[in-house]
């Protein structure tokens, strides 16, 4: 195993409803800023913002828009969110967060994830632990469909995440700012950011966190769960193949 496991809870079979309900707990946590880059996410951020602002008192939510044609902006400020706006690349966008945010915690999320009840409680056990400010905690792969593709898949990334210590965007990063800015910050990528980022902080500082985090699965239904699987996949390798990262942004789509 090459990333270190915090046990925050303990592991109740899949079948049980509140699995990843750790209480009712509203904890505050004034001193975490959540950082959300966005770009046409209407139909997804007002559910991410829910049940972030339903399960604590956070310091700061920002959403960094990337040039939505949509109601994003709208949306983000009407759920409780700060709206920015920075050039279209996620990493661009990220950058922009954490630079406009003052906060000494950063929890990093895509627009499309919805972090489970009780995720509240659990960020909280890390930051109160003071060997985590020089670690990275993310969390548990889960898509939002019944599909059996989508257990298969999120048994996937369990195993690249504990063999490779290679979480993805869509799993959270939450880090001090401190940390952050040791490994370099997130540079303006368009895509791949997560993967830089990850690798450049090591996987010695990687702690997965034992609660979900639910992704929207709707790229996998609209392209095909193979299909998109293996584009994901052909991503990654091009890019350790030494492949630009604004041209595999072209073939992600």
């Amino acid at each position: 195993m090459t990333s270190q496991e915090q046990k925050v809870n303990e592991p109740t079979p899949r079948s049980r409803p509140d699995r990843d309900r750790v209480g009712d707990e509203h904890p505050d946590l004034g001193e975490l800023a959540v950082i959300i880059p966005a770009l046409d996410a209407a139909a997804t951020l007002p559910a991410t913002l829910a049940a972030l602002t339903k399960a604590a008192r956070l310091g700061d939510i920002l959403v960094v828009d990337g040039g939505s044609a949509d109601a994003t902006a709208t949306l983000a400020a009407a759920g409780g969110a700060r709206v920015l706006r920075a050039p279209r690349a996620r990493g661009s966008q990220i950058a922009a967060g954490v630079a406009a945010s003052t906060a000494p915690w950063l929890l990093i999320l895509h627009a499309d994830t919805v972090l489970a009840p009780g995720w509240a409680s659990i960020v909280a056990r890390f930051i109160a632990a003071p060997a985590n400010r020089d670690r990275a905690g993310f969390f548990r792969f889960t898509l939002a469909s019944p599909h059996p593709a989508a257990r298969r898949l999120e048994r996937a990334v369990a195993w690249r995440c504990r063999m490779l210590a290679l979480p993805y965007g869509d799993q959270g990063l939450l880090i001090a700012r401190e940390r952050l800015a040791a490994a370099g910050g997130v540079r303006p990528l368009p895509l791949m950011e997560d993967v830089d980022l990850v690798r450049r902080l090591g996987h010695k500082r990687l702690v997965a966190l034992d609660h979900a985090a639910v992704t929207a699965a709707t790229r996998f239904e609209r392209t095909g769960w193979r299909r998109r699987s293996a584009l994901n996949i052909t991503c990654l390798m091009l890019y350790h193949l030494g492949l630009p990262p604004r041209l595999i942004a072209r073939l992600y789509g």
